[in-house]
């Protein structure tokens, strides 16, 4: 096929990105605006903040500041499962509609999750899970087991960061058995088995009727396999890209158009530095200057252009219940340009390596006004 034949432009209503992670301080103001600079309208943002997002009145207060930064975006946000919150603070937060949903993170599994939860014995905060399904809030369950200890001794169970995603599909099918009305997405997944597993749970869903479980795909899960970041700490992230046919499994699934896969970056920015280091490397990709020109590059290849509206708008935006029309218009049109090497704010005092530096995307943005 001729450049003259292809898809030259895609235009795309109220594209949403379901997974976003922007910060604090100078690195909040750097990666903030870029959001849109990446294609993206509608952000949900993470509340793994130092310490964690656990109050409506700091949800409240941090989206103040990111629509500060960045008034032409709309935040939607979230509050950090922690034995502080409470069915009280549920409801509270669905009165004020500060919150969209709930974030748990397996303590120690990656960034900022130290105050997180025991992955084996969710029990306790079921009152809390039985406030949220009350009030329709989502639960975002980030799907890792922490990975063991003591396995050359004989002792632990085995699990490491290759199938750590594996070993937590469990809880996340006994959740939807114990709330089957609790809307849950399974974070950032990474295997075959987790796409089979969501689309398990919602064959008894009708087909005119909505998922109640969901997962969300990243760009860079869908270009990665274990190769590309084993020894490469600026594709290190958790959870690790996996094999390959994990990867042609979520390709599959992003560009397959069912309503319960949709975008969400995971976009991690870290310190340059961070990503530097020999041991303790911080794990997360940083994605959002360029997000749909990376996601345009996978369905190009599948020749899937036509489902690329589904998977970064419709799905998401009809699981998430944002209300409204689609006002926000961006068109991806064919332009070869490179990633740079480092991405740095005007004081230089923050440097963040993006995804595929050095590297040629084909497609960019324009916003239409």
């Amino acid at each position: 096929m001729s450049r003259c034949d292809e898809v030259q432009e895609v235009v795309l209503q109220e594209p949403c990105d379901m997974h976003v992670h922007v910060r604090e301080g100078a690195m909040c103001e750097l990666v903030t605006p870029m959001v849109r600079d990446g294609g993206v309208s509608v952000a949900y943002v993470m509340p793994n903040l130092q310490p964690p997002i656990v109050t409506v009145d700091r949800v409240v207060q941090y989206r103040a500041r990111l629509q500060e930064l960045a008034p032409q975006t709309t935040f939607l946000m979230s509050l950090y499962l922690s034995p502080e919150l409470t069915p009280e603070v549920i409801h509270e937060a669905a009165r004020v509609r500060a919150v969209h949903g709930v974030k748990c993170y397996p303590a120690g599994v990656t960034t900022n999750s130290d105050q997180g939860v025991d992955p084996n014995d969710f029990s306790q905060f079921y009152p809390v899970f039985e406030a949220m399904q009350e009030e329709g809030l989502v639960l975002n369950l980030h799907g890792e087991k922490p990975s063991s200890k003591g396995d050359c001794d004989g002792e632990g169970d085995g699990i490491n960061v290759l199938n750590a995603e594996e070993k937590f599909l469990p809880a996340l099918e006994k959740l939807h058995a114990d709330f089957p009305k609790l809307r849950i997405v399974l974070e950032h997944c990474t295997t075959a088995k987790a796409i089979e597993l969501v689309r398990k749970l919602n064959q008894q869903v009708p087909s005119d009727s909505d998922p109640v479980v969901a997962a969300t795909i990243t760009a860079h899960h869908l270009l990665l396999t274990v190769d590309d970041w084993a020894g490469d700490p600026v594709n290190f992230c958790k959870p690790v890209a996996k094999l390959s046919h994990d990867r042609r499994a979520l390709v599959s699934a992003a560009t397959s158009g069912e309503r319960c896969f949709f975008f969400g970056s995971d976009s991690a920015p870290h310190p340059v530095e961070n990503k530097q280091r020999y041991r303790g490397v911080s794990a997360g990709i940083f994605t959002q200057r360029y997000a749909l020109a990376y996601v345009a590059e996978v369905f190009e290849a599948q020749g899937r252009l036509d489902t690329l509206q589904k998977f970064v708008s419709d799905n998401a935006r009809r699981f998430y219940r944002v209300a409204g029309e689609a006002k926000n218009t961006v068109t991806l049109y064919r332009r070869d340009h490179v990633v740079p090497e480092l991405v740095t704010n005007n004081s230089q005092t923050v440097s963040v390596v993006p995804f595929m530096p050095g590297e040629t995307l084909h497609w960019d943005i324009r916003w239409q006004k």
